[in-house]
């Protein structure tokens, strides 16, 4: 799973397709998801795809927060 308590990863299994979700934690109650990708094959796939795209994402996020911070 992910090191951050705000996202992290969830892996589904419907039949024999495997979906990952990248989920945000909005409250203590409300989780949403930001990112998802189905049709994996496998678990592997799924969680491979996940972490990656989690990585980015949260690059992401870092470098949005820091140009709102030089506007202010």
């Amino acid at each position: 799973m992910a090191s951050s308590s705000k996202y992290a990863i969830r892996i589904v299994q419907e039949e024999s397709i495997w979906t990952a979700d990248i989920t945000r934690r909005v409250s203590r109650k409300e989780v949403v998801v930001s990112a998802t990708q189905s049709g994996f094959a496998n678990e592997a796939e799924a969680q491979a795809w996940a972490e990656s795209e989690l990585k980015s994402f949260i690059e992401n996020q870092s470098a949005r927060n820091k140009r709102r911070n030089e506007k202010r």
